[in-house]
């Protein structure tokens, strides 16, 4: 009797303590403008990233993963809610975004489920509750103030001034540290990098220690470069921001390199911080219990097109790094299927064991549904006069798109053939019948995601 006792203390010890640990502690990493090549796990024979390369190698790497639209504000707020541009409203100059959507939103829903949350650097959506929303947080970017580094450098460590990735950095370090041992945590980072400085003349800022980086390298001439492919542009495009910025970033020689190395610095700076944070999960014992989530916010151009900035409906624009590390399961994986911006709010509560809203647009990039996805809808419907609003709609194959101020001009690619969309077949009479039908299917969703933001 007595052995039968302590067994059964012990079973109750041991399911005590798996109750507590059974849901992992979750990071979700979020960089700004990284676009899906700039990262050498995705064949990148240039930068530098082996800390995310290792997330990819022992975890799984969505080859083919975009934002739904290619603008942070919008973006941003999918990724929190769920939710497309068209459904929840929100992007620059629209104000807070609406409390109905925020009350569903990921933080929230983890809240309930008894997560301590945190949220570090770039918010970039306006919500004047964003106090509320998390168990800590706090938000910050670049310092529009300056006009030179001292846009990425005006935080501190003690007494040091600091770059925003190192500052974002130690904030989560400081978090997982003191994070409570009797619940999991889910921690979001945003790191302002490698987002340019638009105001300053350089545009492009690091730590001193990466100066040496890409130093003896001479970055290869963006595809596309060359001014045809500029002039095939409509005018709205050719008139305004995204060419205007390649003035800032691009336009000789000397701006290219300049640039190029400073963005792919910034991004080795972001990924040699991502290992100071897993070293502390290790210190802490909770490295084997907590998944790391890993995605840009949008795409860039390079100087592709003679082009700078995204917005825009190539996949310059909208593709972009997603990685899933979850150190419990076997890594190594690649999927091809189609992963989204807004399957990461759904995967976070997949992970925490929470069912998502059923307003939620996305998918959990667990789930088996994600191979069924054959197309998808994407938008920049930001009513400004200085970039064109489109809408496009992608298959594995095809890509349509057209601006919304200019309904006449169609673009159609075959991307089995012409990964670059260089050849627009939208004039060619013996693709009328694709085009025909990816603007139905482009219509039918469009009506979805504007009914459901009518519900």
């Amino acid at each position: 009797m007595r052995k039968l006792f302590v067994l059964a203390i012990l079973f109750l010890v041991l399911v005590k303590g798996y109750g507590q640990n059974s849901r992992p502690n979750i990071i979700f990493i979020l960089t700004d403008d990284q676009r899906w090549d700039a990262l050498g796990f995705a064949g990148n024979p240039i930068i530098k990233t082996p800390e995310m390369d290792r997330l990819a190698s022992e975890g799984t790497y969505f080859e083919n993963a975009f934002v739904t639209t290619p603008i942070c504000a919008a973006s941003r707020a999918s990724i929190l809610t769920g939710l497309y541009e068209r459904t929840h409203g929100y992007t620059f100059g629209q104000g807070d975004i609406q409390d109905p959507y925020i009350s569903q939103s990921y933080p929230v829903k983890l809240r309930e489920a008894g997560y301590h949350t945190g949220f570090f650097g770039k918010f970039g959506v306006n919500y004047a509750g964003f106090s509320g929303l998390f168990n800590e947080g706090e938000d910050y970017d670049r310092n529009g103030q300056f006009k030179d580094r001292r846009g990425y450098f005006f935080k501190t460590i003690g007494k040091d001034t600091v770059h925003l990735s190192r500052y974002t950095s130690q904030q989560a370090i400081d978090f997982i540290k003191a994070a409570p041992s009797d619940q999991p945590f889910m921690l979001s980072l945003s790191f302002s990098a490698p987002h340019a400085h638009d105001p300053a003349e350089l545009q492009y800022f690091w730590s001193p220690e990466y100066d040496v980086l890409y130093q003896d390298i001479t970055i290869p001439d963006p595809k596309l470069g060359e001014e045809s492919y500029f002039l095939a542009q409509p005018s709205y495009v050719r008139e305004e921001e995204n060419r205007r910025r390649w003035y800032w970033r691009f336009d000789t020689p000397e701006k290219y390199q300049h640039s190029v190395k400073g963005y792919y610095r910034m991004i080795s700076e972001v990924d040699a911080e991502i290992g100071k944070i897993r070293k502390a999960l290790e210190s802490k014992g909770l490295a084997d219990n907590t998944v790391i989530i890993l995605m840009g916010d949008n795409g860039y151009f390079l100087g592709e097109r003679q082009l700078a900035g995204k917005w825009l409906m190539y996949d310059n624009s909208l593709r972009v790094p997603l990685i899933v590390f979850d150190p419990r399961e076997k890594g190594g994986k690649r999927v091809k299927d189609f992963a989204l911006n807004i399957d990461v709010p759904a995967t976070i509560l997949d992970f925490a064991g929470v069912k998502s809203p059923e307003a939620w647009q996305g998918l959990s990039l667990r789930s088996k549904q994600l191979g069924k996805r054959k197309e998808f809808l994407t938008e920049h419907l930001w009513k400004t006069p200085i970039i064109p609003p489109s809408e496009a709609i992608r298959t594995e194959r095809w890509k349509y798109f057209r601006y919304i101020n200019d309904p006449q001009h169609e673009e159609l690619y075959d991307l089995s053939v012409d990964p670059l969309e260089i050849n627009n077949l939208a004039s060619n009479p013996s693709y009328q019948s694709v085009l025909k039908d990816l603007k139905s299917k482009m219509e039918k969703k469009i009506s979805q995601y504007t009914e459901d933001k009518m519900k």
